[in-house]
């Protein structure tokens, strides 16, 4: 009976540590909070890793080694509450004794709270910390070419682990997406042994969308330096616009657009940005896909958005980026993000292709 009793207590004991980190966002931020899973990996092998993401954002995550389960909040259960509530039920029968909420918003705020776990670790706002065993303030500027992003969300580890090793985003493409890609460029009389350059010629709204006719600015030097093949990512409800580009470009140039060409599914444009040489163009969830794959990016940034917070492993030589502040600082002076959101129009309108064309030029020429 002792024996037994022992026997119970030792497997009851045996329970995994299960930790959950929540990044309810774009693309870009789910990809790049991606990486907490490696140094979490590390740091607790034996864990059990979740991951709760907005459920159009799994293509970017599909195939990782260190999840081991994703959690999809969708949007019905974001809108809903009585859904919503039905979904805080599920979260806290999972027991979690870690969570570490990335997104750090209401709604993650609540899940974190309703979660029960014992480790609560979130970013520091004067109005959430309660939430929150463990708050955490951000850095304000960047102590290395990670950028902020990285360093900030691998901050939120450093209450639970002692090892922070060097990690980046990274998109685990399988064998048969690369070869399914390779056959789909081919069958559109696509030589995949030259060079083939993307550009990501829409931002995920108006506001992060370069100027259309500085857009086909920019792909009328790329076709005149390189001579190579080009791609347009886009999605079908956006076709309209890449049209609008397309016919903005030089007629020489129009001849090397493959406007036909486009992925079909989040996957199916990874696939085929990984035959490509480079990205160029809108800075955003497809520049940080194409880093999480190793091709080189030449990003093109919002005036709103900081540089400094998304130029992820920046180097001159595989990631580039230029900013409107890089050239002139003075329009940037005493402005707040939201009032040159606000603005947006009249800061592209002084953000000239001219600016950066010497840096663009160098780019493609060290290809």
């Amino acid at each position: 009976m002792f024996l037994n009793w022992n026997l119970e207590f030792f497997v009851c004991n045996l329970k995994l540590m299960k930790i959950l980190v929540i990044q309810q966002k774009m693309i870009g931020d789910v990809l790049t909070s991606a990486i907490l899973f490696s140094v979490l990996k590390k740091n607790y092998p034996d864990a059990e890793l979740h991951y709760l993401i907005n459920s159009h954002t799994l293509p970017v995550i599909e195939h990782h080694p260190d999840i081991d389960n994703i959690v999809l909040l969708t949007p019905e259960n974001e809108k809903n509450t009585l859904q919503f509530y039905n979904f805080l039920k599920t979260i806290r029968k999972e027991k979690y004794d870690i969570v570490i909420d990335v997104y750090g918003k209401w709604s993650s705020n609540f899940i974190t709270l309703f979660s029960k776990a014992k480790t609560k670790i979130g970013y520091y706002k004067w109005y959430t910390q309660q939430f929150y065993t463990n708050p955490i303030k951000r850095f304000k500027i960047s102590k290395s070419n990670k950028g902020l992003a990285i360093e900030n969300r691998l901050q939120l580890l450093a209450p639970i682990c002692e090892t922070i090793p060097d990690v980046k985003p990274k998109i685990y493409l399988t064998a048969k997406e690369i070869e399914d890609a390779e056959k789909f460029l081919v069958n559109f009389k696509i030589d995949v042994t030259q060079p083939t350059y993307m550009i990501s010629v829409l931002g995920s709204g108006d506001t992060k969308t370069y100027p259309l006719a500085y857009m086909a600015e920019v792909i009328d030097s790329i076709a005149e330096i390189t001579n190579a093949e080009i791609l347009f990512n886009y999605i079908p409800k956006q076709i309209e616009q890449a049209k609008a580009i397309y016919n903005l470009c030089k007629p020489t140039t129009q001849k090397h657009i493959h406007l036909e060409i486009f992925g079909k599914s989040l996957r199916d444009f990874i696939a085929i940005t990984y035959h490509c040489k480079a990205i160029i163009g809108n800075e955003g969830g497809a520049i940080n896909m194409a880093k999480a794959i190793d091709i080189p990016t030449f990003a093109i940034f919002s005036p709103w958005i900081d540089k400094d917070t998304w130029n992820i492993f920046e180097n001159e030589n595989q990631n580039i980026s230029v900013h409107l502040k890089d050239y002139n600082p003075e329009l940037f002076e005493g402005n707040s993000n939201k009032k040159i959101k606000k603005n947006i129009e009249s800061y592209y309108s002084q953000f000239q292709p001219k600016l950066f064309s010497e840096k663009l030029k160098n780019f493609l020429d060290r290809l």
